[in-house]
């Protein structure tokens, strides 16, 4: 038994345009929802600060050396003779705007022994034009006090963005 195949049909004229139409149709609502309605992110009077970074924190504690009564109830293959904790600082970071504080955050360290970065994202809405920003960084929970400190006059033009990371190859804190 051999199976018939018959060939394709050819479309119509009618289809062909049908199909015009519709693909014509579609171009125009792309076309419309691209343009409207109109999204403004901020007004025309305001500028955005983003505060974003990801930084991991000082040990908790220090490394110790192990004595050999510890090391001998080790199995030989962790035999280290250092121990060092795993797990991180919190990162702790202020900004104040203006003299005013606009942000306290404390992020604890990810990873499940709480030994990678800590993470910070924040969006602050500020009015354009000169604003002074003070931004202070603590990445050590055996310390007192912020290990890293910055204070700047900047003068933010309508709907622009500055971003505050910390860069510890650029000094710490960066205004950009």
């Amino acid at each position: 038994m051999s199976e018939t195949t018959r060939p394709p049909k050819a479309l119509s004229a009618g289809a062909w345009v049908a199909q015009g139409l519709l693909y014509a149709l579609f171009a125009v609502v792309i076309g419309v929802f691209s343009q409207w309605p109109t999204y403004r992110h901020l007004a025309t009077d305001q500028a955005l600060i983003k505060v974003s970074f990801s930084h991991t924190g000082k040990p908790l504690g220090e490394c110790r050396r192990l004595s050999e009564a510890e090391l001998a109830k080790l199995p030989p293959n962790m035999r280290a003779p250092i121990s060092c904790p795993r797990e991180r600082s919190p990162v702790t970071v202020e900004v104040d705007i203006g003299g005013q504080p606009a942000l306290r955050r404390t992020s604890a360290p990810s990873g499940l022994s709480r030994d990678g970065a800590s993470a910070v994202y924040q969006r602050l809405v500020v009015p354009a034009g000169e604003q002074r920003i003070a931004v202070r960084l603590n990445d050590d929970a055996r310390g007192t006090g912020f290990a890293y400190q910055r204070e700047a006059t900047v003068t933010l033009a309508p709907a622009q963005v500055l971003v505050i990371d910390f860069d510890a190859t650029r000094g710490g804190i960066t205004l950009q």
